[in-house]
């Protein structure tokens, strides 16, 4: 029998970059995210008596895209099912099978959103055959599972805000809500640079001192700004607080660099359209060269603007789902 779970992306605004404890990934300062509930990876399990060791394949479904685990990247995800084996006492051996609707390894948090769909398969299979009634885990408890594989996957347990401090995370209120979403897909190919090796390689950048005080900084500010619907200074903490991270990127030893041509002009772009409007999208990047963007329920003539400014130029991901680049 098949157990299937989702979990979606999420996109932090203050950013989770350098780690205290890697065994644990715990992160050096808190974090605040939001869930990107269309964007999503799906697991399934199945005990199979005939295995000898757990197996993963890519989950074959229309509605999914194809996703290919590197062999790192596949050992990384059976390590993680071995330790969510120990903790939900499952004995035997499984076929896991994974996919995202949309692009892997290229900056949407696709790493996020499948520990925490594998940690919620792994927990469903536990309440479907344990032997007796069981309790089940509290989404803080998964979450905390969850970070020991994929420090930024405990944040998609909560939905639509997420603050991920040292102790682990927990849902916020916030008024913002019913947000819309969109992504300039500058680059869809796998990234040069993973992110577990961003976060050790920042750590190497002069500019890392202060770092975590900096973000904590501009979380406090931002949770304000977001309490009292101040929308434009929200933007500008968001603005700071993603060139903050890429900044480490670039100067970091040896430096690397996520942002491209597209990117950039894309950049520009947005911030010109706020100078002229005095109003626009928040706007941020993970680590990877796309940009998330998220709207006011009463912001879709811009959303609509900017989505024909670049439709034409690179594909786009939006609430409607994915758009190829127009000719």
């Amino acid at each position: 029998m098949w157990v299937e779970s989702s979990a979606p992306s999420n996109i932090a605004l203050i950013k989770y970059m350098g780690k205290s404890d890697v065994t644990s990934n715990r992160p050096m300062n808190s974090s605040l995210s939001f869930a990107l509930d269309r964007l999503r990876t799906f697991v399934r399990i199945q005990k199979i008596p005939k295995l000898t060791v757990d197996k993963w394949q890519a989950l074959e479904r229309e509605d999914l895209r194809p996703i290919e685990l590197s062999a790192n990247g596949r050992e990384k995800f059976l390590n993680h099912f071995a330790l969510l084996k120990i903790e939900f006492k499952m004995t035997g051996f499984f076929q896991i099978e994974s996919a995202n609707n949309f692009p892997s390894d290229c900056g949407l948090a696709s790493s996020a959103s499948s520990f925490a769909a594998l940690t919620m398969a792994a927990h469903e299979w536990r309440m479907k055959n344990s032997e007796g009634p069981v309790v089940p885990y509290r989404p803080k408890e998964l979450a905390k599972l969850s970070q020991k594989g994929s420090g930024s996957s405990c944040r998609s347990f909560f939905s639509p805000w997420s603050l991920w401090h040292l102790s682990g995370a927990e849902a916020i209120q916030l008024p913002q809500v019913n947000l819309k979403h969109q992504v300039i897909l500058c680059d869809e190919s796998i990234k040069s640079v993973s992110s577990s090796q961003a976060h050790k390689l920042v750590l190497t950048s002069d500019l890392f001192k202060g770092r975590p005080e900096r973000a904590e900084e501009r979380l406090q500010n931002l949770i304000q700004a977001m309490r009292k619907e101040d929308w434009k200074k929200s933007f500008e903490i968001c603005w700071s607080e993603f060139w903050d991270m890429h900044v480490l990127f670039h100067t970091s030893v040896p430096a690397f660099i996520y942002m491209n041509e597209m990117s950039l002009k894309a950049l520009r772009y947005l911030n010109n359209y706020w100078q002229s409007n005095g109003d626009g999208p928040i706007v941020t990047m993970d680590a990877g060269s796309n940009i998330h963007l998220l709207y006011r329920p009463d912001q879709q003539k811009a959303y609509d603007e900017i989505q024909r400014e670049f439709s034409s130029q690179t594909a786009i991901w939006s609430d409607e789902g994915y758009r190829a680049k127009q000719s």
